[in-house]
């Protein structure tokens, strides 16, 4: 199984693919989960745009779509991230773009690991599961 990375009318990001992979399994290990075939596509707000209406009927920009084809203890799903995205939100929390990059990386693993975040008081755990799974990479 594999952890794959693409981009898609945008530069790659410049990113450590070994580590950040050895860390999306050491994380999805934490919840009992193997990765099976993961596909990050990296993109730009008017794909991520196009993907959201085309897909999920939604209007507007994320930063992050994650599609879950996980079965039983093995996550697999194709993450579409917009680099766009990603920029704006690290300038509005005041982050630094790696870390933010960082955080939504993982955060489409923690969804295929089985945390949401639309539901009453889910939207914590799953900020306290990014700020885990984040110490293990940022120490």
């Amino acid at each position: 199984m594999a952890i794959n990375y693409y981009n898609e009318g945008v530069d790659m990001p410049q990113i450590e693919k070994s580590k950040i992979t050895l860390w999306i399994k050491e994380v999805a290990a934490s919840y009992g989960k193997r990765c099976g075939e993961i596909s990050y596509i990296f993109c730009d707000d008017e794909k991520i745009l196009e993907v959201n209406r085309q897909f999920l009927q939604h209007d507007y920009y994320t930063d992050i779509i994650t599609f879950d084809y996980s079965a039983a203890n093995t996550i697999s799903g194709d993450l579409f991230i917009s680099i766009d995205t990603v920029c704006t939100n690290a300038e509005q929390f005041s982050q630094e773009y790696v870390r933010e990059l960082h955080r939504v990386i993982i955060h489409g693993i923690l969804h295929l690991c089985g945390i949401n975040d639309k539901g009453e008081g889910e939207r914590e755990i799953m900020e306290a599961a990014e700020d885990k799974a984040l110490s293990l990479i940022f120490e």
